[in-house]
């Protein structure tokens, strides 16, 4: 037997049949038998297939015939060299462990050349449908890689060619190349592939098409810290091409964490089809998108109020300031009246702005300042410039003086009063927040150094007045954490108007439905009051504006080309032959890429492209922090250069907090990271977790003793499964078969005994409501509603009632039990994978069925074939059980003593069903077999003596012999320990209540608790006393 397994060994050694790993650990001391098993049964290698029929056939021969220390050797060689990739191989220990019960997996491998290629293998270690034997515990670590590797290796994520109908296309929101994982990424992942899985199943074309985004500013600040941290050059001084290179080179290095940290969730998008914001085909979007909306006259050049992040020296969008409330100081100062000795009180929090003033301006209806509108003032250390003083309805006569100063180059709103008022925008900072030429003396100074020394001189020069402590929000770069300068600076915007108008329409007519629908009014109000859009931004890593400059035209003439080649070509057909050009420095906002990803990704500006029949795409999920500053663009923009709305469903989510509703922080300690989280409870809890706690447009309360309550509910659809396992494990292989695939007509249905209809139409009722409630995005709802099922219906009553039926004689009732035992455990396993895809795979694999993946299997759908009558009257049944069990627990009954019952009922079709349950109510109910009856009348005292009477519902009654119930020794016994022990305690609280010194000093709340501790023992001794005197009466 060795020597023929030997030559099986060289022979697939010949055929390539090893992964390379598997062939070097095969060293002069492994045993043959071992190098046998991992030649015949290792999983092939991607783009190679292994061994011919025969090293089958002898392993199984070898396996048939070894002894249990030789199958002990093999097994410990299989599972040293198995790839993990594809379901679980525990089932080869089974095997062993069971060898007259082994049947060799049903899958064929064809001999091919060492050096052919061939599409992965998707074909499961045990063969379709060829049960298995389960672990004690599901096992995360050693599954869920091994399970995601196989998937993506098989092709599953991919859209099937076999597929029909309107395609379901989820394009994923891109994170930040930068980016790490956390609960956010958690969250989108979770929701989108439910969907993305959900629709799969149900046979639609499913592409959810993944990728990362370049992050402009995040990336560039990274690498520039890399850069400082490692004491080379600066960008500046690396050059622009060179620090690009150095970018690109980070980029290949570390930009796949994020996307394999997404693999970790079990995200089931189509990595064939992963895109990168700066891929060629998307920049050639991005240029292409520029160009057309500059032909329609919707870009410009122009001198705007921006967003001015210092450190970066770059605009940054509204989505990349964060404000935060500081306390800071709030400075009052004499603003002189020019030719007069009067002056203007007014407060400022950024004295260093005074020198950057065009006005002064005053509520028109304060008195105390009508008399000064229309002069002017002097602003303090301009050398001697002046400014008028106005009035203004802007104003708020309450705060500060109830005078304010107006800077229109350095605020906001004071911009906006400053472009109605026609006043002069003045600059006083440079691009790095030091002052400017127009500070005078100020000139070269920080802003905050300039504010210090500003304010000194005013003190020294007797024009403060005072000081105070002022709260106020102050903008900070999210990346950088410097504060915001408002700044007016030269950018490129586009005009935004004409593109909100169909955008408007699109959520209006029903073209685009945004969950929860309480956001159509704030994506309406943004869109109705939008503004016009900077898009350029003042760095080097992104996509460079596709603008070339005219030389010796000071920037004023320019051409929009698409390459510079085309550009030049323009350039020389409008300017002459001799036209030399410079191309613009800055690049796009990442948001302006982002905006085309709906479609960019699919292969657009080429209309023609074969993935462009994924678009429109169906769903766009992401926070609603971000319905501004993405979505909104996206529909936008997709309406614009496709006609077309990009998605026809936008679903919010929530942020995700702590467990207490906070945000997440590390300033907090109350970060929960994801990959930490996974590798103790699995993926499957963590998903559950957050796809049960959501509701659309709702933050998340996330704690891990609920992640840890649902890894609990992992384990009980483990141990569910292991019990079929173990009912099954017995059966023949043409059993086997004839379990696989089950499907149960409305005729069957009819046959089946009380319970197995009940949970049967059960399931089916849960079909129709969870396909019902994804379809309208209820994610939450079904999680909550296959947990109720399985945990309670299948589990607590289904699975206790089936135990009657398996362990009977009949051997019809137990087929039946295990049909429709597996066909419910299957189908709810298949209606759960959306949600937990890991552990369902693993056990769907363990059980008969066809098919290579449950994700790929049908979804179920069933028609409900009870119209009531069932769920009637099995929940009698159950309401039976319940009534018999409260009272073994109120008359404290052994847990194992089994005790008699009469079940009355005034109906006899009821009754009848009652009866034909029997085993059902005495096997739950924990009833004496021979002695529960069933009757159309109640017992008499004389025929039963003591009796306890339990009313389940109208007409339906349980009276339990009270001599059954219990021990009367015993529970005298019992009973007269409590009773003095209750006594005394009663006695004790009654002294101290009836004591003046207790009363008149003790805390009224003191005395309130002791007074409600005497009530409940009275209540106590009295519900004793009474259970004594009917046991006294029973002896």
């Amino acid at each position: 037997e060795r020597e023929r397994l030997s030559a099986c060994f060289l022979m697939g050694t010949q055929l390539q049949c090893l992964p390379r790993q598997s062939l070097l650990a095969t060293g002069t001391g492994t045993t043959a038998a071992t190098r046998a098993a991992q030649m015949t049964f290792a999983a092939p290698p991607i783009g190679r297939v292994a061994a011919q029929p025969r090293c089958a056939a002898d392993f199984t021969s070898c396996l048939r015939t070894s002894s249990s220390s030789s199958g002990s050797m093999l097994l410990r060689g299989m599972r040293q060299s198995w790839p993990r990739q594809g379901p679980s191989m525990h089932h080869c220990g089974t095997l062993l462990r069971r060898k007259s019960s082994w049947r060799p997996p049903s899958r064929t491998v064809n001999a091919v050349s060492a050096d052919a290629e061939v599409t992965p293998s998707t074909t499961t270690p045990n063969g379709p449908g060829t049960p298995s034997e389960l672990p004690k515990n599901f096992d995360i670590e050693g599954t869920e890689e091994r399970l995601y590797r196989w998937w993506e290796t098989s092709g599953f994520f991919k859209p099937s060619p076999a597929a029909s109908g309107d395609p379901y296309t989820v394009p994923m929101p891109p994170p930040n190349v930068t980016g790490a994982l956390h609960m956010g990424h958690s969250m989108f992942v979770t929701l989108e592939d439910i969907m993305t899985r959900y629709h799969r199943m149900r046979g639609r074309p499913t592409l959810w098409v993944p990728g990362t985004d370049h992050a402009g500013i995040a990336t560039q600040l990274l690498v520039e810290r890399m850069l400082a941290k490692e004491g080379t050059t600066s960008r500046q001084q690396m050059g622009r091409e060179a620090f690009e290179q150095r970018v690109w080179q980070w980029k290949e290095e570390y930009g796949g964490r994020i996307t394999e940290q997404l693999r970790r969730l079990g995200a089931s998008c189509d990595w064939s089809r992963e895109r990168f914001t700066l891929d060629d085909q998307l920049c050639e979007a991005v240029a292409e998108a520029f160009l057309r909306l500059h032909q329609k006259g919707l870009v410009y050049r122009g001198s705007y109020m921006v967003n001015w992040s210092p450190n970066l020296q770059t605009a940054v969008s509204d989505l990349e300031v964060e404000y935060t409330e500081e306390e800071g100081t709030l400075y009052y100062f004499k603003y002189p009246v020019a030719g007069s000795d009067e002056y203007l009180p007014v407060a400022t929090t950024r004295p260093e702005t005074i020198l950057g003033d065009s006005a002064v301006a005053v509520h028109p209806e304060d008195d105390r300042f009508k008399h000064l509108v229309g002069k002017e003032c002097e602003v303090p250390f301009s050398g001697g410039r002046t400014i008028p003083i106005i009035a203004d309805d802007y104003v708020d006569r309450e705060f500060g003086t109830g005078a304010l100063k107006i800077t229109p180059g350095h605020d906001i709103n004071d911009y906006e009063i400053g472009k109605r008022r026609e006043l002069p925008m003045i600059n006083i900072m440079n691009k790095d927040a030091t002052l400017n030429e127009n500070c005078g003396e100020y000139s070269g100074l920080d802003r905050f150094e300039a504010r210090q020394k500003l304010w000194a001189d005013m003190e020294t020069s007797g024009m403060s007045i005072k000081t105070e402590k002022h709260a106020s929000r102050v903008p900070r770069s999210q990346r950088g954490g410097e504060v915001i300068e408002p700044l007016v600076s030269k950018q490129w915007f586009v005009r935004m108007e004409p593109l909100a108008k169909p955008a408007l329409a699109a959520v209006k007519d029903g073209r685009i439905r945004i969950i929860p629908d309480r956001f159509e009014k704030i994506y309406n109000y943004w869109l109705e009051d939008i503004k016009d859009w900077c898009v350029s931004r003042q760095l080097w890593w992104g996509h460079r504006i596709p603008v070339w400059y005219v030389e010796g035209t000071n920037e004023t003439e320019y051409v929009v080309a698409r390459s510079e080649a085309e550009a030049y070509a323009e350039a020389k057909e409008r300017y002459g032959d001799d036209t030399k050009l410079t191309r613009e420095e800055d690049v796009l906002d990442t948001w302006f890429s982002s905006g085309l990803w709906p479609f960019s990704t699919l292969g657009w500006p080429n209309e023609e492209a074969p993935d462009m029949k994924f678009y429109p795409t169906t769903l766009m999920e992401t926070g609603y922090d971000i319905l501004f500053f993405w979505v909104a663009r996206m529909v936008m923009l997709g309406m614009e250069f496709t006609g077309q709305v990009p998605f026809s469903t936008i679903f919010l989510h929530g942020l995700v907090r702590d467990g207490d509703g906070r945000k997440m922080s590390k300033t907090l300690g109350n970060v929960i990271d994801p990959l930490d989280t996974i590798k103790e409870y699995g993926c499957d809890a963590l998903r559950f977790t957050l796809a049960t706690g959501t509701t659309p447009g709702q933050d998340v309360n996330l704690s891990l003793e609920r992640i840890g309550a649902n890894r609990n509910f992992v384990n009980k659809i483990w141990n569910a499964g292991k019990y079929i396992l173990f009912n099954i494990s017995s059966l023949t292989e043409a059993e086997l078969r004839a379990l696989r695939d089950i499907e149960i007509s409305k005729d069957e249905w009819a046959r089946m005994s009380l319970s197995e209809k009940w949970i049967v139409n059960k399931l089916h009722v849960l079909s129709a409501h969870v396909t019902g409630c994804l379809e309208r995005y209820e994610i939450g709802e079904v999680g909550r509603a296959l947990y109720d099922f399985l945990w309670s219906d299948f589990a607590d009553w289904y699975i206790e009632s089936s135990k009657t039926r398996l362990y009977s004689e009949d051997l019809e009732q137990k087929q039946m039990s295990l049909r429709v035992l597996l066909y419910v455990y299957e189908s709810f396993l298949r209606l759960m994978h959306p949600m937990m895809p890991f552990v369902t795979e693993e056990l769907w694999q363990s059980l008969p069925h066809s098919g290579d993946s449950i994700m790929i299997a049908k979804w179920p759908q069933y028609e409900v074939y009870d119209q009531g009558e069932v769920e009637e009257r099995f929940g009698t049944v159950q309401a039976v059980i319940r009534s018999i069990r409260n009272a073994r627990a109120e008359y404290v009954v052994e847990q194992a003593k089994k005790i008699p019952a009469i079940i009355v009922c005034t109906s006899e079709d009821v009754l009848d069903s009652l009866r034909n349950e029997s085993a059902v109510l005495t096997t739950l109910a924990k009833l004496d077999p021979g002695a529960t009856t069933f009757a159309a009348r109640a017992p008499s005292k004389e025929e039963e003596g003591e009796i306890v009477q339990l009313v389940v519902k109208d007409g339906i009654e349980v009276y339990l012999p009270l001599a059954g119930l219990v021990d009367v020794a015993k529970e005298l016994a019992r009973l007269t320990k409590q009773e003095k022990k209750a006594s005394v305690e009663l006695e004790g609280i009654s002294k101290r209540l009836a004591s003046p010194n207790f009363i008149g000093k003790a805390p009224p709340a003191v005395v309130e608790k002791t007074k409600k501790e005497a009530a409940e023992l009275e209540e106590t001794l009295s519900m004793v006393r009474e259970r004594l005197q009917q046991l006294q009466a029973m002896k």
